[in-house]
């Protein structure tokens, strides 16, 4: 099958730089498997549609922890209709092996 190059509406469930495993915070977490500079996208996390009360999270919506002082942050990519698609960027440089966390209440 050939993808489009570019469809909102097509995501990777986890791109190649990050995984899911066991974390020390909550649960499961999202991880680095190599190391990510500040201001990476790593995808989609959240995406309302009208026909849906609320978000519909992704693999790494789901996954994704809270912390005080995060490495990541929700942007919102797609606002249009009342569809909105939030996607998750780093906001500083991550290694290989730490926990990806955004600040649940900015």
């Amino acid at each position: 099958m050939i993808l489009p190059e570019y469809n909102p509406f097509y995501y990777k469930p986890l791109p190649k730089e990050i995984t899911i495993q066991e974390s020390d915070i909550e649960g499961l977490g999202i991880f680095a498997t190599m190391n990510i500079l500040e201001g990476k996208d790593l995808g989609k996390t959240h995406i309302k549609v009208p026909q849906f009360n609320g978000f519909i999270r992704t693999p790494i919506g789901g996954f994704i922890n809270h912390a005080d002082k995060p490495n990541c942050e929700l942007q919102n990519v797609h606002d249009w209709d009342d569809t909105q698609i939030y996607n998750i960027v780093t906001i500083k440089d991550i290694k290989k092996g730490d926990e990806l966390t955004i600040n649940y209440y900015e």
